[in-house]
C-alpha cells in the first residue's frame, strides 16, 4: 500500500515501511539524522534500516508483531516526517 498523502511505502513480507527524504545538503542531512537519533532514543523505537548519503536518507521501518504495520509504527513514521518538515 502506497500512501499519497505521507510518502511512506508499504512493501514486504514482513511488512515495512519504506520512505526517502531528500535534502538540500550534508548540514541538513547532519540535522536530519541527528534528530531522528534523538527521536529514536525518546521513544525506544528505531529504524530497521538508514540508509543516507550527501543529500538523502532512505528509512525503512519494520512492523513490530512482524505481521501487520499498526499505529505505533504509523505514528512513529508521521514523527519523522515532522523532523523533515524542520521546526513549525
Amino acid at each position: 500500500m502506497d500512501d499519497n498523502q505521507t510518502g511512506w511505502r508499504e512493501q514486504g513480507k514482513p511488512p515495512t515501511l519504506f520512505k526517502r527524504f531528500a535534502f538540500g545538503n550534508y548540514g541538513q542531512t547532519r540535522d536530519f539524522l541527528d534528530a531522528l537519533a534523538a527521536l529514536a532514543e525518546e521513544t525506544g523505537q528505531h529504524p530497521q534500516n538508514i540508509n543516507f548519503g550527501t543529500t538523502y536518507v532512505n528509512i525503512t521501518l519494520d512492523a513490530e508483531d512482524g505481521k501487520t504495520m499498526g499505529e505505533a509504527e504509523r505514528a512513529f513514521a508521521a514523527r519523522i516526517d515532522a523532523l523533515a518538515a524542520g521546526p513549525g
